[in-house]
């Protein structure tokens, strides 16, 4: 089977599972919240719901060494995505919506885990690192998606329910174009003797580095459509700001994937600068500080994650599938303390701007972590030269 057709298949499977079933909500928070089926403090309940989910999914997916699991978790997760996304059709308050979002939480970041090994070591195997790269623009294409649908309801005079039937009929679409195409798990590797890379080879820095980074970007990324919802009073130019912000990180993606081999810590920490900055512009209020935010925030946001899988990869080559698992589960802690964040701001002082200046600072903090990575290059680093 063609590397180039298993990739895209990654691709558009990362679209499904990442841009509807996990970010699905953002869009839909404002719809829910105007149907009163919650305010916006307990939308950050629910958000965290599925980074709580998201973190756990990861964890598991950390001990998933042998194919046959690998292939449980990976198509699992995919089913689950599209069934509970459906099954939000007939949700109606908090409760039920947060153990839906709980559940696609767990099944995107299997979804996540899997396809970030998989992906990039048949990338890595066929000499197709730039494709592989790309992989990750498939989230930002799925929020585009979303965020357009989402637009077309509104237009449309939709509501919430119908508008998650759209979102899981779109999803079972995607898989079952996909499924027979994505690439398939090997049996693991068995390393020579000695040549473990060690505990202090920086991974734990890293997930270090990616939970601050989960705490910073989850903010906008969760709140964006209803700051511009209020902005804009409910009007459909509110409706831009997600795909646009979707469509920015898909072209994040494209401009990293053609630099040159190296220095991805330097990399790094501009994406991790350029977000803080997005995140300060949101502060900013008005549609320019909002339009900052989709640009700052949105076109660092996919590269970001690329650049931390790519410098697991650099730092330990042989452990891609354990290293993606545990700095997916940074990161789902990260994520899972910004929806808490804000809700802790948005009950004692109305409104998110406490917890967006305490985002840009952890941002700020985790561009000076990223940059301090230093040493020698690796035989990863160096085979990735190559």
């Amino acid at each position: 089977m063609s590397p180039f057709v298993q990739l895209l298949a990654s691709a558009v499977a990362l679209m499904m599972a990442m841009g509807i079933g996990r970010f699905a909500l953002t869009p839909q928070l404002p719809r829910l919240i105007a149907e009163g089926q919650f305010d916006l403090t307990a939308g950050g309940l629910v958000a965290a719901a599925n980074y709580l989910g998201y973190f756990l999914g990861a964890v598991d997916a950390m001990f998933a060494r042998q194919p046959r699991q690998v292939r449980l978790r990976l198509q699992g997760g995919l089913w689950l995505c599209v069934l509970l996304t459906l099954a939000s059709w007939a949700a109606d308050g908090f409760w039920s919506h947060l153990l839906l979002r709980f559940g696609t939480g767990v099944a995107s970041a299997w979804v996540l885990v899997m396809i970030a090994s998989l992906s990039q070591q048949l990338a890595s195997a066929h000499g197709r690192q730039r494709l592989g790269a790309l992989v990750f623009a498939g989230p930002g294409v799925g929020i585009a998606v979303t965020g357009l649908l989402a637009l077309a309801a509104h237009l449309l005079g939709l509501d919430s329910a119908a508008l998650w039937l759209v979102y899981g009929v779109a999803a079972l679409v995607m898989l079952l174009a996909v499924l027979p195409w994505l690439p398939r798990a090997l049996e693991p590797v068995t390393l020579p003797l000695g040549s473990d890379p060690g505990p202090n080879n920086g991974i734990g820095r890293l997930g270090l580095v990616y939970a601050l980074y989960g705490i910073g970007y989850i903010l906008p990324a969760t709140f964006l459509s209803q700051m511009a919802s209020q902005q804009f009073h409910g009007q459909w130019l509110a409706d831009l700001f997600w795909p646009t912000f979707g469509l920015a990180s898909a072209l994040g993606v494209m401009i990293v994937s053609l630099r040159r081999p190296g220095r991805t810590s330097t990399w790094l920490s501009i994406t991790l600068w350029l977000q803080g900055l997005g995140v300060l512009a949101c502060l900013l209020g008005g549609g320019v500080g909002l339009a900052l935010g989709v640009l700052l925030c949105g076109g660092p946001f996919l590269a970001c994650m690329q650049l931390v899988m790519q410098r697991s990869r650099e730092l330990a080559f042989h452990a891609t599938q354990r290293n993606a698992g545990m700095l997916t589960a940074c990161f789902a802690l990260g994520q899972l303390s910004g929806p808490l964040l804000a809700a802790l701001s948005s009950h004692f002082s109305g409104g998110l701007q406490p917890a967006l200046v305490l985002a840009a600072i952890g941002m700020g903090l985790a561009g000076m972590l990223a940059g301090g990575f230093s040493g020698p290059p690796t035989c990863a680093s160096l085979r990735q030269a190559g």
